[in-house]
């Protein structure tokens, strides 16, 4: 995978210069072999010149880190801690940042060895609160060296997320189709976020297609894409188009990326895009979403950006489907009901033409589009690739900007079932506890729009952490409520 941050976290530890320093000198040290010894040892970085108890030492500590190339911070409270310089060292490291406490370690050294760091977060959060600083601060943030590494490693997923929106830019071709003002947002929030955006005519990525004609990377390319489908290569004389469909949107990233790091992509793919390239682009945008450069379909900015954030927090290929149709009842009596542990309400068929990375279908052809040839000639809907998604875990989640400027998202989580669809496009029968009251409730009621990215995988609560860390109200952030749990809106009669 490509477009991804490598992160790199600073740990500092800090104390209270009426505690004793040793406690910070030990407890960090405890703590980085803790880590090495059950993750990757790259992932971290010690700061040794020195246990910050002053301003003058968050200067040098924030110097030596920056120095070592860490892209986040750990604040480390070994002891109670020094609430000012700990917070200041929060909020001049540009990057993502968590804070973590040591626990008590011995009911026989309670005297000169009692740190107070369970105190000592208190102060620290009040202190970050004061100064608007956003930090990632673990559910149970006071622990032992090994269940803070745990914490550390569970933040790295964070990290990245908060470290790429920072450096990323999303590129879009076009507006959103008619009748598809659901995928119509205001880009306020993207600024809000950090996020640049550059937004193009669907005539800027036709003209600069017609210049790759005859582009010697071509054939490289269409052999790269025949490896890949192999016995699922339906249309191969669509191919040589694809490879320089690809070809120009690669080029594109990276003579407009400017000074970003990142790139995602909301990208056109009809209504006059067929008849125009001669092609759909499913297939091309499947490749680059295995790649770590996913591409949302009909210029859905929002979804493209999800779909980035799940890349980031996953470090797979994710994908953009509608929140397509019911299960029928003769479908779920007999493949799901008394196999799986789910209502037909709780069941679900998500979609899309055709845009899922082939690594993520159990099979896969690449043909045409159904749905559009409907009323065009079948040649000119090439492109598609179809298949039933890998059964397995799931994270099925938006964020989202409101008409009103309002940061939204939702995160649910469940799986996709090993049941044949008996359709056509990238799809897959999903299961999410409490999907009918979900559906209704945040899905309907918060006025989300039919496409949603999923993540394969249970990263709901890395995700969660990544919306409430950017920004996102926790009271707009909408997930499927337990059996039982009542949805502000729901009505107590049922």
């Amino acid at each position: 995978m490509i477009n991804i941050p490598k992160i790199k976290i600073g740990i500092v530890a800090v104390s209270r210069d009426c505690f004793p320093e040793p406690l910070s000198v030990n407890r960090r040290k405890a703590l980085v072999e803790a880590y090495k010894a059950k993750y990757d040892e790259t992932d971290i970085y010690e700061c040794p010149v020195c246990i910050v108890e002053s301003e003058i030492h968050m200067v040098q500590a924030l110097e030596d880190i920056k120095a070592a190339g860490c892209n986040a911070l750990c604040v480390y409270l070994g002891n109670f801690g020094p609430e000012i310089s700990e917070t200041l060292l929060a909020k001049h490291f540009d990057g993502p940042k968590m804070f973590v406490a040591a626990a008590e370690e011995s009911a026989v050294d309670l005297l000169d060895g009692r740190g107070d760091a369970y105190c000592g977060m208190l102060n620290a959060s009040y202190n970050l609160k004061l100064r608007n600083i956003h930090a990632y601060i673990p559910e149970y943030p006071v622990g032992t060296a090994e269940e803070c590494a745990d914490m550390i490693h569970d933040f790295l997923p964070v990290a990245r997320a908060v470290d790429a929106l920072n450096n990323l830019k999303i590129i879009s071709f076009g507006p959103r189709p008619l009748n598809f003002l659901a995928c119509n947002a205001p880009i306020k929030q993207l600024y809000n976020l950090g996020i640049e955006i550059e937004e193009n005519s669907e005539l800027d990525l036709f003209e600069a297609f017609n210049k790759h004609a005859g582009d010697e990377r071509i054939p490289e390319v269409v052999k790269d894409m025949e490896s890949e489908l192999g016995a699922g290569n339906k249309k191969p004389e669509i191919l040589t188009k694809l490879a320089q469909y690809e070809l120009t949107l690669l080029d594109w990233i990276e003579e407009h990326k400017g000074y970003r790091k990142y790139v995602t992509i909301a990208g056109k793919c009809w209504p006059a895009f067929q008849t125009q390239f001669g092609f759909v682009p499913c297939y091309v945008n499947s490749r680059l979403a295995a790649r770590g450069i996913p591409v949302s379909c009909e210029v859905d900015i929002y979804g493209a950006l999800s779909e980035f954030i799940g890349t980031v927090v996953s470090q797979d290929a994710v994908t953009l489907l509608d929140i397509n149709n019911s299960v029928p009842r003769d479908m779920y009596e007999k493949d799901i009901k008394d196999k799986y542990d789910y209502t037909q309400k709780d069941t679900f068929m998500a979609f899309h033409c055709g845009n899922t990375a082939s690594c993520k279908l159990s099979s896969h052809e690449m043909k045409y589009q159904k749905i559009m040839a409907r009323t065009l000639p079948e040649e000119v809907t090439q492109g598609t690739l179809e298949g039933d998604l890998v059964p397995g875990d799931i994270a099925f989640f938006r964020l989202q900007s409101t008409a009103d400027n309002i940061l939204r998202g939702y995160i649910a989580q469940g799986e996709i079932l090993p049941v044949a669809t008996h359709s056509f496009g990238s799809i897959g029968v999903f299961a999410i506890p409490e999907m009918g009251r979900f559906y209704r409730h945040v899905l309907i009621e918060k006025n989300f729009p039919h496409h949603g990215a999923v993540a394969f995988g249970h990263y709901a609560k890395a995700l969660y952490e990544v919306f409430k860390y950017i920004g996102v109200p926790v009271d707009e952030i909408g997930y499927n409520q337990p059996k039982g749990v009542r949805y502000p809106d729901e009505n107590p009669w049922g």
